[in-house]
């Protein structure tokens, strides 16, 4: 059945909405602007500033015809209240008349900027808003000349008051629209901050413990209509004006948030333009308006003065300083010569430079290996995320499976998608080994025992589809609950991740939940379909260019290799073990931004350029391909990586045609099916999307970036493309329980890794490395909440801190990944106490 629609005019402008549109939406679509404080496309409305104050003339009705009433030529007569009324608070009505413009209202939104003014502190010139103000803006277009109230009677409040590390608040120039207080309420659904005390006292306060504890906080002060919430990192940084601005894709998760990045040349950095500032690009099939704090804080990694910004080469036991030509003969006699060279790259690496990595180290005759301990990629190309979808369209009716995944930690705007489409109605199916922040949204919760996550999908399949093979996997009640629901619901998303698991299990995992996916026919279909919660941001990617880990593990592969190429990855500061497994003659080329362990034990060590420093194209978990733009200057010597392959294959006598991002991605797309229909200018396609936020008029979305440099395109899967092949579940290898416990790592959004720790305005928030145990488990080992324990993992022994945590697992260790303690596969350690650190 079609939508409902309804006609109104405003400001003689004939417009037909949907039923249920808000006056200030429809006439939005129509072009014309009523300017709002308190409204905000994405919150349920309130109508708190008034600001948005109208005449609406409704057709007079004559209730005993049951009819309206005509005047003497046969139109409605419009009757308008004797009162103005708010926009963003009223749905449409057939036959409608809106005022926007008339003298009435223009008089009621100058009083209303009047009372806002009363107590509003003259901070334009040194305001962060300043150039991006809508009070100012507003005030300049809708406000009175001239105030009637006195300077003295301003009601002065504290400035620069911290809610948090990252966030400040001015309680002067609060206007209590309260969007930072609804965002945090109905859009992210941890209430952290809210309203204290009443009247003109009124002030916005934290209520956590650290201040403002939520992984979205930077959100608040894109749609704060003034400059009352400010960030850490940017408060008095620069005026908006100052700023150059470049798209780029977020290099942090695999959800691929679109950016914009904010950059200036300035003195104090010596001289070179660095980024000031992230802010959010609309995309509503990605980020929406959104993204998270680690998205929108840790950049400092470009220009830290700890980059390798110049070819390094050994010498005398050392890495020293050399010329490019040094070094790229260097590498290509010792590549050239090998017999068995390995070529080990990682998903941080973008689609061009993976496949010229790719080409490169087959031209030379050696095996490519993806650095990654989550497999599947392949069963994702099959049955993938179909083409078309968008999470925010998923509701009522609909399914979303989230397994071996911590969203929160691991995906946050995933988190935050899933999270809403549980709030408008959709089943939320959320299976682990422990606790997670989305449990809380679950329709079903299925707790398993690590690593049972294949049998657990296995249990939920059969309940599914009753096929007899799997009845064993499905005794208990609450997987035969949960399987129905998802069989039942319309569409059905499944998120799986590798918690607990080895690389062996995430396979079988893998294939459990594209048998899933396949069995219900939902294959190929809009908003159905799988996607892996990768590690890094371009893994889907890595996959889709050839690479795959290694299905025995890296020990076995590196053991043999006389010669590695690295790129993008570090497999020493993953797994320290590899140092020993690596022969003493086997030749170690790195290409990385940072000096990392692997890189220190390089001959050779290529500097490579950050993803703001170049342009490329980039998959997400969705399979959305992407593209970001170049927004600095490379720094000093650094080179793209695709760049720096081909350079290093010209000295090894290869040819490559290609000679810039768009003529590699050429290449791709006539070499990979999935890639084929595109081309590289597709990725720059806009749009217009809803709601129309940006430009001139900030008050009506806030001052994320609307999107005119591509939204990128949503990769058909192989099901989608309509190219049959059966996905069959594997039974998941039986894992050997040993002496100890089993340590399982964990994903923590604000980790230890290269990318962060230049950062130091995150460093209260870094995660501490403390061994979370069971109270159970401490109790019958003898470890005591905060002592030091000792752990033997492998063969070696770790002293670090322990947490006495009832959210943890008994029977198991919890242990956040990238950490001072590395650990990167679930094994079995023993825990002995040391006691209490004084």
């Amino acid at each position: 059945m079609s939508e409902a629609l309804v006609t109104l005019t405003v400001d003689g402008i004939e417009v037909t909405v949907p039923k249920g549109t808000l006056i200030v939406d429809a006439a939005k679509q129509a072009g014309i602007d009523i300017p709002v404080f308190c409204y905000h496309p994405k919150l349920k409305p309130v109508g708190m500033c008034r600001m948005c104050l109208v005449e609406i003339g409704r057709p007079a009705w004559d209730r005993q015809k049951n009819a309206p009433v005509l005047d003497e030529e046969g139109n409605p007569v419009i009757q308008f209240g004797p009162n103005l009324e708010t926009a963003c608070t009223t749905p449409v009505g057939d036959g409608w008349v809106v005022r926007v413009e008339s003298g009435v209202a223009q008089a009621g939104r100058k009083q209303i900027i009047e009372y806002i003014l009363t107590s509003h502190p003259l901070d334009c010139p040194i305001c962060d808003k300043g150039g991006e103000c809508p009070l100012q803006n507003l005030t300049m277009e809708h406000g009175p000349a001239q105030s009637r109230y006195l300077y003295d009677e301003k009601k002065h409040l504290a400035k620069h008051v911290p809610l948090g590390e990252l966030i400040f608040l001015d309680r002067e120039r609060c206007i209590q629209c309260g969007r930072c207080v609804r965002f945090q309420d109905e859009i992210v659904g941890q209430p952290v901050i809210g309203f204290k005390e009443r009247g003109r006292a009124l002030e916005i306060v934290t209520y956590s413990e650290p201040g403002f504890d939520s992984y979205f906080s930077g959100n608040t002060t894109d749609i704060c209509p003034v400059g009352a919430l400010t960030t850490a990192d940017f408060r008095f940084g620069a005026r908006p004006w100052e700023l150059h601005s470049a798209a780029s894709i977020c290099s942090h998760c695999p959800v691929g948030c679109n950016l914009m990045l904010n950059t200036r040349r300035e003195a104090k950095s010596g001289g070179h333009e660095i980024i000031k500032r992230v802010m959010p690009r609309q995309n509503e099939w990605v980020n929406e308006l959104w993204i998270c704090d680690k998205g929108r804080f840790a950049h400092h990694f470009t220009h830290s003065p700890e980059r390798v910004t110049k070819p390094l080469v050994r010498k005398r036991g050392k890495l020293v300083e050399a010329r490019w030509d040094e070094a790229l003969s260097r590498a290509a006699e010792a590549l050239k010569s090998s017999e068995k060279l390995i070529g080990l790259a990682g998903g941080r690496a973008s689609n061009e430079d993976l496949y010229v990595f790719r080409s490169l180290i087959e031209k030379a005759g050696g095996r490519m290996i993806l650095d990654d301990s989550l497999a599947g990629g392949d069963v994702v190309q099959q049955v993938g995320l179909g083409s078309g979808s968008n999470l925010t369209q998923l509701g009522a009716g609909d399914a979303i499976l989230v397994v071996a995944s911590d969203l929160h930690e691991e995906a946050p705007l995933w988190w935050l998608r899933v999270k809403q489409a549980s709030d408008r109605g959709a089943t939320l199916v959320v299976a682990n080994g422990r606790t997670t922040a989305l449990d809380t949204h679950a329709s079903h919760i299925v707790r398993y025992a690590y690593p049972q996550a294949t049998e657990t999908v296995l249990g939920l399949l059969h309940a599914a589809t009753k096929q007899k093979d799997l009845a064993s996997y499905a005794k208990e009640k609450d997987i035969q609950a949960a399987g129905r629901a998802l069989a039942d619901a319309s569409n059905l998303v499944v998120f799986y991740g590798g918690e607990g698991l080895t690389y062996a299990e995430s396979e079988a995992l893998a294939l459990a939940c594209g048998s899933m996916i396949r069995a219900t026919k939902r294959a190929g279909k809009p908003n159905n379909g799988l996607i892996a919660v990768w590690p890094r941001h371009n893994t889907q990617g890595a996959w889709d260019m050839g690479l795959r880990p290694d299905a025995k593990g890296l020990p076995s592969a590196l053991k043999k290799a006389d010669a590695l190429y690295v790129m993008a990855a570090d497999p020493i500061g993953d797994d320290p073990a590899l140092a020993d497994v690596l022969k003493q003659d086997t030749f170690l080329v790195v290409q990385e931004l940072f000096l990392t362990k692997t890189a220190q034990q390089a001959d050779v060590v290529f500097p490579a350029a950050t993803i703001v420093e170049r342009e490329g194209t980039y998959t997400s978990g969705e399979r959305r391909v992407q593209r970001a733009y170049t927004a600095l200057p490379a720094r000093d010597e650094s080179l793209s990586d695709w760049r720096i392959l081909m350079l290093l294959g010209g000295k090894m006598g290869y040819e490559f045609e290609a000679d810039s991002v768009a003529a590699v991605f050429a290449e791709i797309a006539s070499v990979v099916p999935a890639y084929t229909d595109i081309d590289y200018s597709d990725l720059a396609r806009y749009e217009a999307q809803w709601p129309d936020v940006g430009d001139e008029d900030l008050y009506f979305g806030g001052t994320a970036y609307k999107n005119h440099q591509g939204l990128g395109v949503q990769l058909p899967s192989a099901a989608g493309r309509e190219e049959t092949r059966e996905i069959a579940w594997v039974a998941p290898p039986e894992r050997k329980s040993k002496d100890g416990l089993l340590l399982v790592p964990i994903v923590a959004l604000y980790d230890r890794g290269a990318t962060i720790t230049p950062s130091e305005v995150l460093h209260p928030r870094l995660a501490s490395t403390q061994l979370r145990i069971h109270p159970a488990d401490a109790k019958r080992i003898g470890v005591v909440d905060g002592g030091q324990v000792e752990l033997r993992i492998n063969g070696r022994v770790e002293e670090i801190g322990a947490c006495v945590d009832r959210n943890a697992v008994e029977g198991a260790l919890l242990l956040p990944r990238s950490l001072d303690v590395v650990v990167s596969d679930p094994v079995y350690a023993k825990v002995k106490p040391m006691g209490k650190r004084e």
